[in-house]
This record gives C-alpha cells, sequence and structure tokens, in this order.
C-alpha cells in the first residue's frame, strides 16, 4: 500500500509509504492521499491528524518524476486506473498536496527526513511540525528551471521572512532543522526513536480540546490572513459566536467548576 491510513483515538495517522521512491507521490497515491483527506474532513470522529513517511532517507519528495510529472503534462499516457482518475480530475493532485484544499481541522506534520519539492510545499498545510535532526528542507525546482507551483510563491513568504523565503526559492539550496526552527518553520526538533510519540502527545492534547472551538480557530486564522485588522476583528466574531453558543461552551466552564474532565460532543 502506497498510504497507510489508520484512525485511532480520535486520530488519523497518515504515513506516506513509497520509500523506495523517497516517498514521491505517484498517481496511486495521489488518489490514496486525496480520498484520505476527504476521509478526515468529513469523519465526525476525528480531531487531529499525524502526516509522516516511512524510512529514514525521505519524508517526501514531491511528485514522482518519473509517472507523475509526465503524466500532468502529456508526455506520458494514462496506463492505469489511478492515472486514469488523476488526468480526468487535476484537483486530485491539489487536494493531495493541500494545494488550496481546506480542511478546518488541525494536521501535525511528524517529518521523518528531508521535505523536498512538493514534499515541502505539503507541509505549508499543516499546522504544527515536528522534524529528526537530520531533516532537510528546500525547493530546488529552479536549479532544473522549473517553477515551484504547489503554492511556495505564496505560502512561503507568509511562513517564513521574506528574505529567506526569496533565498529558498531562487537558490534551491536547502535548509537544515535547526535553521527551520531558527525561522519558526517548524515547532521543534525531535529524536527520530521520538517523533511519532511527540505528535501524539500534540495530537491527544488537541484531541482532548472542544472540537468546534478547535476547528473555528483554524478556519478564522486562514480566512483572516488576508484581510485587514479591523476587517480580521470583525470577521473573526462570525466564527467565534457559534461557538460560544454551542453545548461544549456550556460544557467546559461547568466541568472546570467541577473539577472534572469535560465531555465535548462537538455540538
Amino acid at each position: 500500500m502506497v498510504l497507510l491510513y489508520e484512525k485511532r483515538n480520535n486520530i488519523a495517522y497518515l504515513t506516506l509509504n513509497r520509500p523506495e521512491a523517497r516517498n514521491s507521490f505517484d498517481p496511486e497515491l495521489v488518489c490514496a492521499m486525496a480520498e484520505a483527506w476527504d476521509d478526515y474532513k468529513n469523519d465526525k470522529d476525528l480531531r487531529c491528524a499525524i502526516l509522516t513517511g516511512s524510512g529514514d532517507k525521505s519524508f517526501c519528495a514531491g511528485a514522482d518524476l518519473a509517472k507523475l510529472i509526465p503524466l500532468i503534462t502529456g508526455a506520458r499516457q494514462p496506463e492505469t486506473e489511478f492515472d486514469q482518475k488523476v488526468v480526468q480530475n487535476p484537483k486530485l493532485a491539489e487536494n493531495a498536496f493541500l494545494k488550496g484544499y481546506e480542511i478546518y481541522k488541525p494536521i501535525i506534520a511528524a517529518i521523518n527526513s528531508h521535505a523536498i519539492a512538493g514534499g515541502m510545499e505539503l507541509i505549508y498545510g499543516t499546522d504544527i511540525r515536528l522534524a529528526v535532526p537530520e531533516a532537510k528542507f528546500g525547493l530546488q525546482e529552479v536549479k532544473w528551471a522549473i517553477f515551484p507551483a504547489g503554492g511556495s510563491t505564496v505560502h512561503l513568504p507568509r511562513q517564513l521572512p521574506y528574505a529567506k523565503a526569496m533565498e529558498i526559492m531562487l537558490t534551491g539550496e536547502l535548509m537544515d532543522a535547526e535553521e527551520a526552527l531558527r525561522y519558526g518553520f517548524i515547532n521543534r526538533i525531535v529524536p527520530r526513536e521520538n517523533l511519532v510519540e511527540e505528535a501524539e502527545k500534540v495530537a491527544t492534547i488537541i484531541s482532548n480540546n472542544g472540537p468546534l472551538a478547535v476547528s473555528a480557530i483554524k478556519q478564522s486564522v486562514i480566512h483572516n490572513q488576508s484581510l485587514s485588522i479591523s476587517e480580521g476583528l470583525q470577521k473573526e466574531m462570525e466564527y467565534a459566536l457559534p461557538v460560544f453558543m454551542s453545548k461544549d461552551a456550556k460544557e467546559g466552564p461547568k466541568a472546570f467548576k467541577e473539577k472534572r474532565k469535560p465531555k465535548f460532543i462537538g455540538e
């Protein structure tokens, strides 16, 4: 299986499983990822997702240059059912890479090794990022006269200081984990043997919080980034008010007063 997709304790686990190809996306993985993200988005019992890769050579190397890119450019004709799906629905690849596909639930990236090209662009759609010490990040498309069209020119200058974002995109050179941490691109560096365990700890904390509040916070952040402060403050209340009116918002303070763990139902 090119993608391992599991559900445990309100947490979705997505593991890119093409270590022999540095976990790059071929048409089959594109279809599997797009389907998994849809399932996570729509399953009311799932409250957080953990995304990682198998092996220790790569988190994700982006699009498979032999199988996916030639198919998209028309240099290769469809041969399998997955090829046909990708050709018939170009949005599948964008959804798989979280390009413009909005999920108002948290996604934690457990970055087990290098995240290059589309692998780095995949991280833009995640919310909390843990990485092993040896992980490196970069967009090497420019070295081969290719445009990093997975959202880099839009997202990277928003997630890194402008000058650093431009250096990464224009030189194609890699950024190591320490530098990524220093610039705030990742939350922390974690030893490989503790990576998934640490991600699970964060996911469990989030899963125990009020799901409506968590979802509304992410939705507000995504939609208010392009607004002025005054517009954003006004828009923020549109996301906040339904949360304040929910059953969970009544349960939270009540549980605090009664010194017990709250029982949130997402209503």
